[in-house]
């Protein structure tokens, strides 16, 4: 049997594998890049190269780690899971004291991942450093104070995606010319679409029933899109003043109704004003560079002067990024859910005793691990979220009217009057939920 000898196809080949062996050269020298974009991903929320944040700065942290004592590896234990790192090892028990907050785990890390991430770091330029004035003082101090932006590891999946159909358009065209070697029912010189159409006459049963599946697949892949418009999880706005929640609820224990002192009686929880904050910082101005830099944002807000304990009437306005969005059809009240309701806010908003960032959308999986909560399904503030929680948010257990105001008593006595054999089937569990109260009625939450 002649071999075919299309040049093309000898040319497509060579080009095929030629992108290939390109692609692993040089993802094997990548890892500057891989450094960047883990660190953008894992670690830029709380950490910068030469400047401390919510966590330490980490340029040099291996030299720092190696010179204080630190048993061999302990920081990459440390990355993985720091409460191990504690248990093991003096020196990592001497870093969880730098701060209040806890690390974050990462225990899918490698070695060769956190090695990329602190590599990348120690080449790094300190900014502040190259811009040092004649006096020896730092005058861009506050270059870098937004951080660096988290990014997500899209060019990988690009990259991997381009390595595999490269693969496969490979493997596709050594497939052919063995065929065409092997097959002598294979016509000399036929394309690949003479080749498909004929493969698709003989099968052509199987076909219309995979351009089937396939049409519906893509119908239901289209509704489930559209399902989706506008379903936002971790969202999480930069903010002009860092506010950590974590140190104000969680470490000094203050209230959430303290600053949003209209969540008990508004629609809105609203946000607190200058003022509020400056019933503490008066006093307080930091204790760490970053805190302060941070209060003296709060000073200037207020038209406070820190040195000469006086007010001076030149003000400034905070622009705060709002977090929680919904859409002006949906009435929600505050007041409603927390008196009334008795619902806790972390129900919602998460454990702001944990959370250091302004509070972001959390994912119906975080707050579902959350102690006390309504274990949900349904992506957070979406429509199946709320009908959901009013489906088993319980009103009350037992008696009825538990409160002692004859709300309750009342609700109950009305529908006893108009349908026993539904007021029967609600009572049947012995618990009273939102949605036997009429909590999925359209109009409680539609204008």
């Amino acid at each position: 049997m002649k071999i075919s000898n299309n040049q093309m196809f000898k040319n497509f080949n060579k080009w095929c594998f030629g992108i290939l062996s390109t692609m692993l050269f040089v993802g094997s020298f990548n890892s500057n890049a891989q450094g960047e974009a883990l660190f953008k991903a894992k670690c830029a929320s709380c950490h910068q190269p030469h400047k401390n944040g919510t966590g330490p700065k980490l340029f040099q942290v291996r030299t720092k780690w190696a010179d204080g004592g630190a048993k061999e590896g302990s920081i990459y234990q440390w990355v993985n899971n720091w409460q191990t790192a504690v248990a093991t090892d003096p020196y990592a028990q001497t870093v969880s004291t730098w701060s209040p907050t806890a690390m974050q785990a990462f225990p899918e890390l490698k070695k060769e991942d956190i090695d990329a991430i602190l590599t990348w770091v120690d080449e790094q330029p300190d900014p502040a450093a190259a811009n040092a004035d004649a006096t020896g003082a730092m005058s861009t101090e506050a270059i870098g104070e937004e951080g660096v932006e988290e990014d997500s590891n899209t060019w990988v999946w690009v990259m991997l995606a381009i390595i595999f159909i490269t693969i496969i358009m490979a493997v596709g065209g050594v497939r052919r010319q063995l065929k065409i070697v092997t097959d002598e029912n294979v016509k000399q010189g036929e394309t690949y679409t003479d080749e498909f159409r004929s493969w698709a006459w003989k099968n052509k049963k199987s076909v219309m029933i995979g351009c089937l599946v396939i049409f519906i697949s893509l119908c239901v892949s289209g509704i489930l899109g559209l399902s989706t418009i506008g379903v936002v999880e971790e969202y999480q706005p930069s903010q002009p003043i860092a506010f950590p929640h974590a140190i104000h609820t969680g470490t000094n224990g203050i209230d959430c109704k303290y600053c949003h002192n209209s969540v008990t009686k508004s629609k809105s929880a609203g946000l607190p004003t200058v003022n509020v904050c400056m019933n503490c910082h008066k006093q307080i101005n930091g204790r760490t560079p970053a805190q302060q830099e941070q209060i003296a944002k709060v000073y200037e807000a207020a038209g406070w002067d820190a040195g000469g304990m006086k007010y001076t009437g030149k003000t400034k306005e905070i622009v705060w990024n709002k977090v929680h969005v919904l859409p002006d059809h949906v009435y929600f009240n505050h007041s409603q859910h927390v008196v009334v309701g008795g619902v806790d806010c972390k129900q919602c908003h998460g454990d702001m005793t944990k959370q250091v960032e302004t509070a972001q959308v959390k994912t119906v999986a975080e707050l579902n691990k959350i102690e006390g909560n309504v274990v949900l399904t349904r992506p957070t503030l979406t429509m199946g979220w709320c009908i959901e929680c009013h489906g088993e948010k319980e009103i009350t257990t037992g008696s009825i009217d538990t409160k002692g105001d004859g709300y309750y008593n009342e609700i109950h006595k009305r529908l006893l009057n108009n349908d026993k054999k539904l007021y029967s089937k609600y009572l049947d569990d012995g618990k009273v939920t939102v949605k036997e109260l009429g909590g999925w009625e359209c109009a409680k939450c539609h204008y």
